[in-house]
């Protein structure tokens, strides 16, 4: 029993490592520079904050399954991406930019705004 749960748990941890493989290489550092360079601020801020034009993406963006579909597949104002235009690498980066990207600091811990 013992060893049927330890084979268990080393096949589900493998799962995770190989279905994770891309969300482990993905970069912020690359993915900031993919959000500027393919013009994702223009809409969604510097930040991810989101602005007239675009919705806001940071910080918590949606799950990566659904951020991919709806970049490959918008029909709304934003233009779909494809992958010709943005490779998976770059959109994984850029995920893991809006991921890197901390929520801002709650108003009451600012001195300036709690007098």
């Amino acid at each position: 029993m013992r060893c049927a749960r330890t084979v268990w748990l080393a096949a589900l941890a493998a799962g995770l490592v190989i279905g994770c493989g891309g969300a482990f290489a993905a970069s912020a550092e690359k993915g900031k520079a993919a959000f500027v360079r393919n013009g994702c601020w223009q809409c969604h801020g510097l930040q991810g904050q989101g602005g007239a034009a675009g919705k806001t993406l940071a910080p918590d963006p949606i799950a990566f399954e659904a951020f991919s579909a709806f970049v490959r597949t918008s029909n709304g104002p934003m233009p779909p991406f494809m992958e010709a235009m943005l490779p998976n690498d770059d959109l994984a980066d850029i995920y893991a930019y809006l991921q890197s990207i901390p929520k801002p600091a709650d108003y009451k811990t600012i001195p300036l705004l709690s007098k």
